[in-house]
């Protein structure tokens, strides 16, 4: 069997060290490696910022092989629980990787003072970054691109300002336009000293000879470009969404207090954006799909005359509603300011936007003032969230600092817990009912990607909690099997598990291939076995009452439902953890 190989960099030493692990071979490789990397590697009775915990980047078996095989994933100690965590960002860091001959890259300690990581297919150096400090995301990119050569064959991971902080809602920015978002990864990076780490991929990837390997691409190919199973991603991409979740009463709005505007949809559509924002579509390397949808912003630099700059920013489904209907703005304009503004912090577009929306409805009943913020929060009011953004990045003031640490933090100091929007971290875009509340709040990366229990939601089907956790555990399953092979979701339905299958044996590892259902509940199984080994409690996480408000196209969320849903779905995430040897 192939072994796994593996650098782990001592940033306190700036030593590094090659492993090859050829019984990690059977963890596959992303989610799977990942997790099983992190068993050995973290220390679950030490804090999440201590020195000896990992961060952990691992690609999967057919990174380079096959298109869209073109995520990495992130595995750290989360500073928003303590525990586990997993983050997935495409662009160009997979290949990065694999041209640098590593399918995991380990980093270990802290470094004594601000740094970049460098590592290639030959070299491994930990730099002196002190004048990179307190620099925003984006110009931090600029002068790395600058300073170490490989344009195209090397990818760049920042923090901005909210990472130094340590802010649970520090996303580590990835090349232009992608992320390791949410959980906070971008404040176990700087909790690491560290902030950038640069992969150059300068080596060659030797690809199978024959006609076997040729045909099965060519044919995943066709599926990807030529069948409608991709359409979608390509055109308006997941802003799409926004129309249909707004007429099923889905699309969280002010808060939540919510959920569908049919007034104000028009100008919040995927369409909308399409029009008048789009200027172009990118992908992630090795993806011929182009499912990342870049718009503008344009700003004014000399106030006496027409002279304006702009900046490229990427848009989805997700950071708009955050962005946009979340704090009830109508204009795409005004979304991507704030989605720029964010890039530049270096925060999660999702939580910010979430704990945003909540500041705002707490200002309204006063339960916190402008004593408190230094600013008038007002639903709509683009240029002080502008500012608003800044300071929470900063953790300027008391206030901020503690909306930095999320929003339901925030609402223990000055309350307002029952309608904070968080569901184990700021919730994601759909409020389809008691199916998805459940699988975000309890979900591993407590994320709408840990399932498709929003699908399950919008399908209608009668209360049944036996049923409903049925599909929570089968379709996390299926979804581990993908993110292990560090697949892109949205190629779910080219990637069967039968397909998976023929790829390993296409490349050699046909050894992998004979039983992918078992190794995927395996998998599934060691993922869970971290998290609850940090003392995650999936019966103990609060879903607050704003929850069980939301009125949906099938009516009101039935609070007694949803409560028999978390219990059973916990003692499931339990039994899952215990079927195989910890």
């Amino acid at each position: 069997m192939n072994p796994v190989v593996i650098l782990e960099v001592h940033l306190d030493t700036g030593t590094a060290r090659l492993r090859r692990l050829p019984e990690a071979r059977a963890a596959l490789g992303g989610s799977g490696l990942a997790a099983t990397l992190f068993s050995q590697y973290a220390r679950p009775t030490e804090a999440w910022d201590h020195p000896d915990q990992p961060i952990i980047f691992a690609i999967g078996p057919l990174t380079g092989y096959f298109p869209l095989m073109s995520k990495t994933v992130c595995a750290f100690v989360s500073p928003r629980h303590g525990g586990y965590a997993e983050s997935h960002a495409g662009g160009r860091s997979a290949l990065a990787l694999r041209f640098a001959g590593l399918d995991a890259l380990v980093l270990v300690g802290r470094a004594p003072r601000p740094s970049v990581v460098h590592v290639g297919a030959h070299h491994v150096s930990v730099q002196d970054a002190g004048y990179l400090w307190g620099m925003d995301a984006l110009s931090c990119a600029k002068l790395i691109r600058r300073q170490i050569s490989g344009s195209g064959h090397r990818s760049i991971w920042r923090i901005g300002v909210a990472g130094e902080r340590r802010s649970p809602m520090a996303c580590i920015n990835v090349d232009t336009f992608r992320h390791f978002g949410r959980l906070g990864c971008g404040a176990a990076l700087g909790a690491k000293n560290i902030k950038a780490v640069a992969v150059t991929g300068e080596e060659h990837q030797t690809l199978p000879t024959g006609k076997g390997y040729a045909a099965l691409y060519a044919d995943i190919f066709r599926d990807l470009t030529d069948t409608e199973m991709m359409h979608k991603y390509h055109n308006l991409g997941t802003p799409e969404n926004l129309e249909p979740l707004d007429a099923l009463q889905a699309l969280p709005w002010r808060n939540l207090q919510a959920t569908s505007k049919p007034e104000a949809i028009g100008s919040m559509s995927g369409q909308h954006f399409a029009d008048t924002a789009l200027l172009r579509n990118a992908a992630c390397a090795g993806c011929p799909v182009g499912c990342v949808h870049i718009g503008f912003v344009r700003e004014k630099f000399l106030p006496q005359d027409n002279r304006y700059l702009y900046r490229q920013v990427s848009y989805d489904y997700e950071p708009i509603f955050a962005l946009g209907t979340m704090l009830d703005l109508r204009a795409p304009t005004e979304v991507l300011a704030l989605l720029d503004d964010v890039e530049k912090a270096g925060l999660d577009a999702m939580s910010a936007g979430v704990a945003l929306a909540w500041a705002t409805e707490a200002m309204e009943r006063g339960i916190i003032t402008e004593a408190h913020t230094g600013l008038r929060l007002a639903f709509g009011a683009t240029h002080v969230y502008r500012e608003a953004i800044t300071r929470m990045a900063e953790a300027r003031q008391e206030f901020w600092a503690h909306l930095a640490q999320g929003a339901d933090a925030a609402a223990q100091v000055y309350g307002g817990a029952d309608f904070a929007c968080v569901l184990g971290q700021e919730m994601a875009g759909y409020a389809t009912g008691e199916t998805f509340f459940v699988s975000q709040a309890l979900g591993l990366r407590h994320s709408h990607l840990d399932t498709g229990a929003y699908s399950y939601d919008q399908a209608n089907p009668p209360q049944d909690t036996a049923a409903a956790v049925r599909f929570l555990v089968g379709d996390e399953a299926e979804r581990v099997l993908l993110t292990s092979m560090v697949a892109c979701l949205f190629a779910r339905k080219v990637y069967s598990r039968e397909r998976l299958a023929q790829c390993l044996t296409a490349i050699g590892m046909g050894d992998l291939a004979s039983d992918l259902a078992a190794t995927a509940r395996i998998l599934q199984a060691r993922r869970w076995q971290q998290r609850l080994a940090f003392g995650f409690n999936p019966t103990a996480i609060p879903i607050p009452r704003r929850f069980t408000e939301v009125v949906t196209w099938r009516g009101p969320v039935d609070a007694h439902y949803l409560a028999e849903l978390q219990k059973a779905y916990a003692q499931a995430i339990k039994a899952l953890a215990a079927e195989v040897p910890a």
